[in-house]
């Protein structure tokens, strides 16, 4: 029997978004709806699995869980980039890892949501409504504003796009943007300082590394205007944690919109959690229908190739 093991499947759904009865009665498929990260209990459960299918990184896979799991023979991950997973321990022990696909779109469709609902305190409005009260804040526009885009890849050309639409000035900062990339996507290529000191929106649409690792940190905050608000629909380390909590804490800034985190899900205790001016959402840029029908689609394809000996979508060369 070649056992699968889905991990982190929130929403317990992960069953009913791809046919898993495919790969025939010789896989069994099981999936765990919690996050366990602990290294020694996630070993423990997941002993007797030949692969493991994960949510992008919500479960690491260091060196020390691949040591522990003398079975495992494939990992599939959803998203072609997966910097929780050790790669090169993978491929030491001669463990296939692949990738799906995956849709940016409704990333960026939820950065707009997460700005909006901050520039015109949607949460609050709503939770004030249902407290039986009418208009309570004053809200502020788009239009005329500047829009700052770290990161102008895909996802943050979509951004940018949409800030156009809105009426706004779009600057765009990437380490090897040109000012032709640039004014492709409707953007004012400048410097990452000038962008900071200018944008009354920075959003973050960087790709993690260890270059970008804390990206966002005390003295880019000191930078930025103190009606500014900082939007992270990316990876949470970008930013200093301590850095963000102090700016927003001291009101350096003016707000943030945050779906992502240094740890998650967010500690149910954590200080962010307590402030006023940040509105909070628990890593849905990805998180739609149309995504986890594809991944978990592709997924079982990735599964089935490898049990015919052809893996596909592979991340590593394992002899």
């Amino acid at each position: 029997m070649f056992r699968v093991g889905i991990l982190d499947d929130y929403q317990q759904i992960s069953l009913q978004m791809a046919n898993w009865e495919s790969l025939g009665s010789g896989v069994e498929v099981h999936a765990f709806f919690d996050n366990l990260i602990d290294i020694p209990r996630l070993a423990e459960r997941l002993q007797d699995f030949d692969a493991v299918v994960l949510m992008r990184e919500r479960t690491p896979f260091p060196r020390a869980l691949f040591q522990c799991l003398p079975n495992l023979r494939l990992v599939v991950t959803t998203g072609r980039r997966n910097a929780s997973i050790d790669i090169n321990a993978a491929t030491e022990r001669g463990i296939v890892v692949t990738g799906t696909d995956i849709v940016s779109d409704p990333t960026a469709e939820l950065t707009w949501g997460l700005i909006i609902a901050l520039l015109r305190q949607l949460p609050y409005e709503e939770q004030a409504m249902r407290n039986g009260k009418w208009q309570s804040t004053i809200g502020r526009t788009l239009r005329d504003r500047t829009l700052g885009v770290l990161g102008l890849g895909k996802l943050g050309s979509q951004v940018a796009k949409v800030g156009n639409a809105f009426g706004m000035e779009v600057l765009a900062w990437s380490q090897n943007l040109t000012r032709e990339r640039a004014v492709e996507c409707g953007a004012v290529y400048a410097s990452k300082d000038f962008l900071l000191e200018n944008s009354d929106i920075v959003s973050i649409h960087l790709v993690l590394s260890d270059r970008t690792r804390s990206f966002i940190g005390g003295d880019e905050f000191a930078r930025m205007k103190s009606t500014a608000c900082l939007v992270n629909t990316s990876r949470g380390p970008i930013v200093n944690e301590a850095a963000l909590l102090h700016a927003l804490q001291s009101r350096c800034i003016a707000g943030a919109a945050l779906d992502v985190y240094d740890t998650e899900p967010l500690p149910a205790d954590h200080p962010l959690r307590r402030l006023n001016n940040v509105v909070l959402s628990p890593h849905l840029g990805y998180v739609t229908e149309e995504n986890y029908r594809l991944v978990y689609g592709q997924a079982v394809e990735n599964i089935r190739a490898f049990l015919d000996g052809n893996p596909i979508r592979m991340m590593n060369k394992v002899s």
